[in-house]
């Protein structure tokens, strides 16, 4: 039967790399290491990597660390929230970093058994890799029909992975997660914050007890509390680390919620997470980086 997408019947690549010549020299020992791959042309960005990954559903993602807009490891998680699961759709691709030699780096890596590249990339080392991927993707069977729960369950160690990434310093800005220590400064206790709507003229000392939840909107960050909403120029990363993480959780990339103000948590027919806020009306999404925070669910 054929592919109502048209899309290549052998396994299928796409790179992400801002230096188009390094991409051009993966995309060359790709060809030699094996030859049955098909790499799609390349991006040079997180945002369209994650789009041009949705559009096309490879079975491999090579993302470079360091790219404008997104870091590779924030697409990936990008690209884990949005996958689309049932319906025919393929499974999660197997994901290789690509990075300049950073031990550090490397040794996130490793312990979280995640395959990167090193650059440049070396035909030896890049063999291995392209035998792990033929390997993984041979296990695969995609001809046996699955649900859409044992998709989401093969979906998991790749979330698992990622979290874990996210919150290695150095690869990106550390994600607290409850249970994490608390910061090693005291927790911001007042946040300056302008009102919404006054264009920044007016400038409100907002007590962080009474703040609901943030939530990153454009160049800025949105301050809720029960009764009034305020914006903040310091950006989401910054403020996390400013934040006591038994205190707030981060429920999704742009969001952070006072945990002992959720009211209600609902899971609804596509598996979807969304949760109300004790003296706020509006339901909030939970991402797939984050669900495994309400396992009762």
């Amino acid at each position: 039967m054929s592919d109502p997408l048209n899309r290549p019947t052998g396994p299928t690549a796409l790179i992400a790399e801002d230096e188009p010549l390094l991409a051009l020299a993966l995309q060359a020992e790709l060809r030699h290491t094996w030859p049955e791959l098909t790499v799609h042309p390349p991006v040079g960005d997180g945002l369209s990597a994650v789009r041009e990954a949705l559009r096309l559903q490879p079975d491999v993602v090579f993302l470079d660390i360091r790219m404008p807009g997104q870091t590779g490891i924030e697409a990936a998680a990008e690209l884990a929230e949005q996958w689309p699961i049932g319906d025919g759709n393929r499974p999660f691709p197997a994901l290789v970093f690509v990075t300049a030699y950073d031990q550090y780096a490397v040794q996130a890596f490793e312990a979280q058994a995640v395959d990167y590249v090193l650059k440049p990339v070396q035909r030896p080392r890049l063999l291995k890799t392209v035998q792990r991927l033929q390997a993984l993707l041979a296990q695969r069977q995609p001809s046996a029909p699955t649900t859409g729960a044992a998709e989401a369950a093969l979906l998991e160690p790749a979330l698992n992975q990622l979290r874990a990434l996210l919150g290695q310093q150095g690869l990106d800005s550390a994600l607290p997660r409850p249970g994490a220590p608390a910061p090693a400064a005291a927790p911001l206790k007042i946040i300056q914050a302008s009102l919404s709507g006054a264009q920044g003229q007016t400038i409100r000392l907002v007590p962080v007890e009474e703040v609901l939840y943030f939530e990153a909107a454009d160049k800025y960050v949105r301050v809720l509390t029960a009764e009034q909403e305020y914006l903040i120029r310091t950006p989401l990363k910054e403020l996390i680390a400013q934040l006591d993480p038994q205190t707030f959780w981060q429920i999704h990339r742009g969001t952070l919620v006072r945990a002992s103000a959720i009211h209600t948590v609902q899971r609804d027919e596509a598996g979807k997470l969304r949760l109300n806020l004790q003296g706020r009306p509006e339901a909030l999404a939970v991402s797939r980086l984050y669900a495994h925070l309400f396992k009762a669910m």
